[in-house]
């Protein structure tokens, strides 16, 4: 997964430490040089000394090839313009965007960026959510991000294939609240007996969404 960050500055260095975590190809532009050595020193990605509202700088960082776009410079117009780059010239699927001001919030989701946010944490849950959670889908965020409601399919030939939600090894902070079979909706009981092709509805946290992926596959 590459990851293309604008912007170096406290929000952008965190973001990259946090993606690199999670083994995410980063690539970070930033126009400091001073900002670029030292962040070239303390992480393992490459770090780009330019302006990321030109065209060349971002064909140099690989743009093109991203699979998330994050334009989080201090300065609003600037992640304007890298959003709007990234989503219209060099065709990112996903372009997210920090509004400094939250009164530009509106004008960041209608010009450029498929989601404006300020925050780190909701940055991170909103990655971890779309592309770490292959085969879940999210219905709603809850407390900043920090939770969710979201859904699964079990699949053919499943282990959970006819076992009673009683024993299933569901991860700690983690709920089954509905299971959705052809057109009928079962609100579940312990031992109320699951099948491969149902649709699992479950309410989470961040730390238990990952196993909840793992045990639904």
């Amino acid at each position: 997964m590459k990851i293309v960050i604008v912007g170096g500055g406290k929000l952008g260095y965190h973001l990259a430490r946090n993606m690199l975590d999670r083994d995410y190809t980063v690539i970070l532009i930033e126009r400091d040089k001073l900002r670029c050595l030292h962040i070239a020193n303390e992480l393992d990605a490459e770090v780009i000394n330019g302006d990321g509202t030109e065209i060349e700088v971002l064909a140099r960082a690989g743009a093109g090839r991203a699979d998330y776009f994050i334009a989080v410079t201090g300065n609003d117009q600037d992640n304007l313009v890298a959003s709007q780059l990234a989503k219209k010239k060099f065709l990112v699927n996903k372009v997210i965007a920090r509004a400094n001001n939250p009164r530009n919030l509106e004008a960041l989701r209608r010009l450029g960026a498929d989601n404006a946010v300020s925050s780190t944490e909701i940055i991170t849950r909103m990655i971890e959510q779309q592309v770490e959670s292959v085969g879940m889908h999210l219905l709603a965020s809850l407390n900043k991000g920090k939770a969710s409601i979201c859904t699964f399919i079990i699949p053919e030939r499943s282990s959970l294939n006819n076992m009673a939600l009683k024993d299933v090894p569901m991860p700690k902070s983690s709920l089954i609240i509905s299971l959705v079979r052809g057109e009928r909706l079962i609100i579940p009981q312990g031992n109320t007996i699951m099948f491969s092709g149902d649709e699992i509805v479950a309410v989470c946290d961040g730390n238990s969404q990952k196993e909840l992926v793992k045990l639904f596959k």
